[in-house]
């Protein structure tokens, strides 16, 4: 099983950035695809969550109505559409999976770094 992050980069305050979850290893029905953060000296912190079944989501205060997340199951990729960029997002951003009925992520990929100067 793999997953690997990718699409981060530096992005200007109210910029866009795609990241990408790109999973091998296993399909991605009946699972849920997270997205985490964790910028330097501070904890990681989930950002958002998707079920790959019925596509409910979730998202953390700090991104509501900036980010989406969404998949693609037949790509087996996981996406995370992420505007009006600011500072403070600017972290290492990781991508993990887990069964639907689990309650903790089996799967981490890689992280991909997001800079957004002010």
């Amino acid at each position: 099983v793999q997953l690997q992050a990718y699409g981060g980069g530096l992005v200007q305050s109210g910029g866009s950035l795609r990241l990408s979850c790109a999973t091998s290893g296993f399909t991605l029905d009946h699972h849920v695809i997270g997205w985490f953060r964790q910028a330097p000296g501070e904890e990681r912190e989930g950002v958002s969550g998707i079920s790959t079944s019925d596509g409910r989501t979730y998202y953390a205060d700090s991104v509501k109505g900036r980010f989406t997340i969404s998949r693609d199951n037949a790509k087996n990729t996981g996406y995370l559409q992420m505007n009006s960029l600011k500072p403070e997002d600017t972290a290492v951003y990781y991508c993990a999976a887990r069964k639907y009925a689990a309650t903790k992520y089996d799967y981490w990929g890689r992280g991909t770094l997001v800079t957004v100067s002010s």
